[in-house]
């Protein structure tokens, strides 16, 4: 699980990536990122009921999504807010396929300290 100070949690903070924040986008999931003035970087995700309408299968997504995210923490640059956004069709998607396109995604926006 993620530690408390590396979750966005509010809506503002939501928000402010929204409106700031550069983005990419696959056919499974989207990454917006925007600064955020902080030593530490930040992710909130998000699953609609549009991607399942079962609790059961949007957090086992998030947990996928959490479990990918932690151990590429000390890899990724510092001072970002990043809200992940799940499309339905993630759901056929593996745990070896989420860690591929949240890596993609997060090279493409330049989020590694070294390029992969």
């Amino acid at each position: 699980m993620l530690a408390k100070p590396y979750r966005l949690t509010k809506n503002k903070e939501f928000d402010q990536v929204f409106s700031k924040g550069k983005a990419y986008y696959t056919d499974c999931l989207g990454i917006k990122c925007a600064k955020n003035g902080l030593e530490i970087s930040r992710f909130g995700i998000l699953v609609s009921t549009k991607v399942s309408k079962k609790a059961v299968i949007r957090n086992k997504i998030k947990r996928r999504i959490r479990q990918t995210l932690i151990p590429q923490m000390d890899l990724l640059k510092t001072g970002y807010d990043c809200a992940i956004i799940c499309r339905p069709a993630i759901i056929e998607k593996s745990y070896k396929d989420i860690r591929g396109l949240l890596e993609h995604s997060l090279n493409k926006l330049r989020l590694y300290k070294r390029p992969l």
